[in-house]
């Protein structure tokens, strides 16, 4: 059986959905010594933190409830201590949420697709197309709300699962399908 050549992901061959209603900047670190690399980047949807917001919201309406009932009604006084630090750690990554979310992306290379994230903490992770053995989309009921999916690539080694958050529904749908195409081209993975 003859190989077949391997079909290169060029600008061209990228579905316009990718980038239908994403941020249009990736915030990159301003050290020289950033990891860098050559091509586009696609970017997550703004109303990925709108989604988080309000599911953030609801986590803390549901822990000062809770602490209401057990510290006023039940008169437990160690109960504000644990719900004052969820509190206070839900906040800062509220505050911090924008930023992160602006700089995470994802590039379609020939031979694999690259995920980044992170600003002070950079995280870049390459997976192959030929090793992928499953992508899968996955919503909550307030994704669904908000239109954003999590696309998920998983791989026969259990560290290199890659998650892509805040994805609009029509651009999750048009990576998977990027995504098995050109792995159908590789004769691996998928």
């Amino acid at each position: 059986m003859a190989d077949v050549p391997p079909v290169p992901v060029s600008p061209a061959d990228v579905p316009p959905a990718l980038d239908a209603g994403t941020y249009q900047a990736l915030r990159t670190p301003r050290s020289a010594a950033a990891l860098k690399l050559d091509g586009t980047w696609h970017q997550i949807s703004p109303r990925y933190v709108v989604s988080q917001f309000v599911q953030n919201g609801i986590l803390i309406a549901f822990v000062v409830i809770a602490a209401l009932v057990l510290g006023l009604v039940l008169d437990q006084a160690w109960v504000w201590i644990p719900a004052g630090a969820i509190i206070l750690v839900t906040l800062i990554t509220l505050i911090i949420l924008p930023r992160q979310a602006k700089a995470l992306g994802y590039m379609l290379r020939d031979d694999d697709v690259v995920f980044r994230k992170g600003i002070l903490w950079q995280r870049m992770v390459a997976v192959p197309y030929g090793r992928m053995q499953l992508v899968d989309i996955t919503q909550g009921p307030l994704d669904r709300a908000f239109g954003v999916s999590q696309l998920k690539m998983v791989t026969a080694a259990a560290t290199t699962g890659v998650q892509i958050p805040g994805l609009t529904q029509d651009g999750a749908e048009a990576l998977r399908d990027t995504l098995i195409e050109v792995a159908e081209t590789r004769r691996t993975g998928l």
